[in-house]
């Protein structure tokens, strides 16, 4: 079985769209530091195909699947926003208790970690770590091509 993690914002949900949309996403102390917005992560929209595919990682024997996000230290509504928002798009008996908030992803052992960003440790993670959104894994359907190989 392989461990598959994978991130939640710009990932799974759209934090770019949220952040553009946010009525004081250009205020100070918020403007250029979106993660501290109040409410942000709580009703971001998903990106197109996340739900889907991570159905079928969720679904399949194969994968064993965890959320694996970074929270806002600053922002601690965030935490329980990014459990509530992952509560809301996915059936419960197949996600509870699969959420990691961590700001050193890097400490954890997996085969993979789908990110969009190599921060907080993803571009050091032992495992393959995924860009998503990069040139080689630019949607949700080249990163399911990629993982259905195994």
């Amino acid at each position: 079985m392989k461990r598959v993690y994978i991130d939640l914002d710009g990932v799974l949900a759209d934090f770019e769209k949220g952040r553009k949309n946010h009525p004081l996403g250009n205020q100070t102390p918020y403007k250029g530091r979106p993660d501290r917005l109040p409410g942000l992560f709580k009703d971001l929209e998903p990106i197109k195909g996340s739900i889907g595919a991570v159905n079928k990682l969720l679904n399949n024997p194969n994968f064993d699947v965890y959320f694996l996000s970074t929270a806002p230290w600053d922002n601690p509504d965030a935490w329980t926003h990014k459990r509530l928002w992952i509560a809301n798009h996915f059936d419960e008996k197949l996600i509870r208790k699969r959420l990691i908030l961590c700001h050193h992803k890097n400490f954890l052992k997996g085969d993979f970690l789908i990110d969009d960003r190599k921060w907080n440790g993803a571009q050091d993670f032992e495992g393959e770590w995924i860009e998503f959104g990069g040139q080689q894994f630019p949607d949700w359907e080249s990163v399911m091509n990629r993982l259905e190989s195994f």
